[in-house]
């Protein structure tokens, strides 16, 4: 898996102070995207055992809420399996802390994949222009949906996050 940031003390990306990680590799490609520069798979850097170590060091701090995965698309087909190793440790090591996901896929095409056991939010679908809103929270048009992962897992319907 490759990165480009870490962004501590973030308020904008999910409930209270969290740390980002902002992966490589997107193929939606969405029109007039915040993070272009996030979309090639071979840019950034390596997420080697320093930046895991700068994660855990943020997510040490009482005041921290959590993590929140976003990119790039933490879902792109080559970051599932490193994205889903990190979500289990971080789950095991901070199981107070809440995890929070972007991707630009839709729930019912990723609902099955093992990450979702160690995501609290899910911030689902593309960026769409034309549904822009800035006076939504934690999402950039209205077509996203802020899903409460265990609650929709647990039931029979997507729930969503207030």
């Amino acid at each position: 898996m490759r990165y480009h940031n870490i962004t501590t003390d973030d308020m904008l990306n999910g409930d209270g102070l969290r740390v980002v990680l902002w992966v490589a590799g997107c193929s939606h490609c969405c029109k007039e995207c915040q993070n272009p520069v996030t979309w090639d798979p071979n840019g950034g850097l390596p997420f080697d055992e320093a930046a895991r170590q700068e994660l855990f060091e943020q997510l040490e701090k009482p005041y921290i809420s959590g993590i929140t995965f976003s990119g790039g698309d933490p879902l792109y087909y080559g970051n599932v399996k490193d994205v889903t190793a990190l979500a289990k440790e971080i789950r095991e090591k901070f199981p107070d802390k809440t995890v929070w996901m972007y991707t630009g896929s839709l729930w019912e095409s990723v609902s099955d994949l093992e990450v979702m056991q160690y995501v609290d939010v899910l911030v689902d679908g593309e960026f769409e222009i034309d549904k822009k809103d800035n006076k939504l929270h934690w999402k950039g048009s209205a077509n996203q949906r802020v899903i409460d992962v265990p609650a929709t897992l647990s039931g029979e319907k997507v729930v969503l996050h207030c």
